[in-house]
């Protein structure tokens, strides 16, 4: 039933998290007990905080009281954004990751750590151990943000973001022929 009942529910949601200017990043209706536990994960580009996930929240509530006759229940709302743990799977995640350490676990390979540079529909650029590398999304099988406690090496950077000017001239050019 809660599987039945959120794939009712994801597009009113998504609606209203779409609405607020976020996107909805994961979805998902538990039983609990007597209630339906409504767990909402939004995220976006510069990231969420506190006040702008009360927001989503005080919305959320506002479209699902609206539509009381499809959960038929009590509900408990969650709303959070995305942890650090969170796996990069689509693009927009490698896109947000911009400039961060990123463990990444090919499907046929070796898990390696890189920094992200330009991450576009179907690949990411990385700095792995002082060179640039593409890295296809469908041959990654997980990838995770790392956590950093110093800042990033201001060549590091400085290299990540010449080369997304250069990728992004040639993406372009590639689009205007």
């Amino acid at each position: 039933m809660p599987g039945e009942l959120a794939s009712r529910l994801q597009p009113i949601v998504a609606e209203a998290v779409t609405a607020a200017g976020f996107d909805l990043d994961s979805f998902e209706v538990q039983q609990a007990g007597r209630r339906q536990l409504v767990k909402v994960v939004v995220d976006a580009d510069d990231g969420v905080g506190l006040d702008e996930v009360a927001e989503v929240s005080r919305k959320v509530s506002a479209v699902l009281d609206e539509n009381d006759h499809v959960l038929a229940s009590a509900y408990t709302l969650e709303v959070t954004s995305p942890g650090l743990d969170r796996p990069l799977t689509q693009a927009r995640h490698w896109r947000r990751a911009r400039f961060r350490l990123v463990k990444i676990t090919p499907a046929d390979g070796t898990a390696f750590i890189g920094r992200v540079g330009h991450a576009g529909a179907s690949a990411a650029r990385v700095l792995e151990g002082g060179k640039l590398r593409d890295v296809r999304y469908a041959d990654v099988a997980k990838a995770v943000v790392e956590i950093e406690f110093k800042q990033p090496p201001a060549e590091d950077l400085k290299l990540l973001e010449d080369d997304a000017s250069g990728i992004i001239a040639a993406e372009t050019e590639k689009g205007s022929k």
